[in-house]
Formats: C-alpha cells, sequence, structure tokens
C-alpha cells in the first residue's frame, strides 16, 4: 500500500478529508486560491493504477482556474484553461510523483474556492465479497448494490454542497451589491430634498430692502 503525500503550498486550506483503504486512496479538500498566484499538490502513484481527478470551482471572480496534471517526467497529461468544473480518468504510465496545479494567475483581484477530488485505485470490494469463488447469494448482490448506491448518494451530496455554496455566495454579492447602491440611492433622495428646500426658502424669503434701493424708490 503506497503512502499519500499531499504537500500544501497554499497555507488557507479550508477542509481536508483523506480516505486510506488497502487498495484505493481518495483525498478530497476545498482550499482558497489567492488571485495571481499558483498552488500545486503531489502525490505518488505506482504504474497501472487507475486514477481519477475531478475539481470545481464554488466560488470567487468568474469561477474559472487553469489546470494542469504532470506525470513524473512532467509531461502534461491533462490541462484546462478558465475551465469552471471538470473531470479526467487517467492510468498512470509510471511510477513516481504526479503533479497537479491550479492557477489563478490571470486574476489581479478575485480568489477562487476550489474544491478537488482525487482517487487513486479501484474502489475495495465489501469484507468477504471476494473470498470466495461460488456465485453471490442475494443478500451478498444486495449489500454490493446498497454500497453502490450509498456511494452515488454520497457524490450527489458533495456536489449538492458545492452548488449551495455557489448559490450562497452569488447571494451575498448581491445582497451586498443592492444594500450599496439602496444607501446611494437615500443618500441621494437626501442631497435632492435638502437642495429643493434651501431654493424654495430663497424663494419665499422677505429681503430688507438696502440704502441704494430706498434712494431709487424715492427718485
Amino acid at each position: 500500500m503506497s503512502a499519500i503525500r499531499w504537500s500544501f503550498i497554499t497555507t488557507s486550506l479550508a477542509l481536508l478529508l483523506t480516505l486510506n483503504n488497502h487498495s484505493a486512496h481518495a483525498v478530497e479538500f476545498t482550499f482558497d486560491l489567492a488571485d495571481n498566484s499558483e498552488d500545486c499538490f503531489y502525490e505518488e502513484v505506482r504504474r497501472n493504477t487507475s486514477c481519477y481527478l475531478e475539481f470545481q470551482v464554488s466560488a470567487g471572480g468568474q469561477l474559472d482556474v487553469d489546470v494542469k496534471l504532470t506525470n513524473p517526467q512532467n509531461k502534461v497529461i491533462y490541462e484546462q484553461q478558465r475551465a469552471t468544473f471538470d473531470s479526467h480518468q487517467f492510468t498512470a504510465e509510471t511510477t513516481g510523483v504526479y503533479k497537479v496545479c491550479f492557477s489563478n494567475q490571470f486574476s489581479s483581484f478575485s480568489h477562487k474556492i476550489v474544491y478537488v477530488d482525487f482517487q487513486i485505485g479501484d474502489e475495495p470490494a465489501l469484507p468477504g465479497i471476494d473470498e470466495h469463488a461460488t456465485v453471490l447469494t442475494q443478500m451478498e448482490t444486495s449489500s454490493q448494490n446498497i454500497h453502490k448506491s450509498l456511494n452515488d448518494i454520497l457524490d450527489a451530496q458533495t456536489h449538492h454542497r458545492l452548488r449551495e455554496a455557489q448559490g450562497r455566495k452569488r447571494a451575498e454579492d448581491l445582497n451586498e451589491a443592492v444594500t450599496v447602491w439602496s444607501g446611494l440611492e437615500t443618500f441621494i433622495v437626501l442631497v435632492i430634498g435638502f437642495g429643493q428646500v434651501i431654493i424654495l426658502r430663497n424663494f419665499f424669503s422677505n429681503r430688507k430692502p438696502t440704502d441704494t434701493q430706498r434712494y431709487n424708490r424715492l427718485r
């Protein structure tokens, strides 16, 4: 069993969940990608191991990042630019450290919240299922189906939480914009009202005639 070794360049890691078992590894986390920056993560993978990479930008800017996945020989095996979400499945051709980098260097003001799911190897069977060569019983078949359904539910819940986070972030941004615009409109209305009061007071105020005006009237 190969050990999971993720090297985090970013210091603002929001969530880290590592799942280890005898034949499969999975790393699932969300991190904060700052503007004008690039964060890379490293994983040691054995040859002929099936791997699955999935990512999604849940908040920040236009919800896009640049992604690059390279093998131990620094050969690019997967690359995307300005992507919001995507997935890539591959089989490791050589044993070594694989690197995946997320870049936000094209953005000068907005940081991004990125969700990453990296799975290595096939998921193991339930205990006792592969220990005999006989046909699976109805109970064992039902157990496998339930196990698969639970995994599908977990994936659906994860993507639902990501969509909920996106909606909440957009709602917060919209609420902030409405609040600022409402405050600006209130200020403008108050300024206009105060100016109208001043102008009307000048129209109806009784001005005392000056000495020159009195002299002209007497003449």
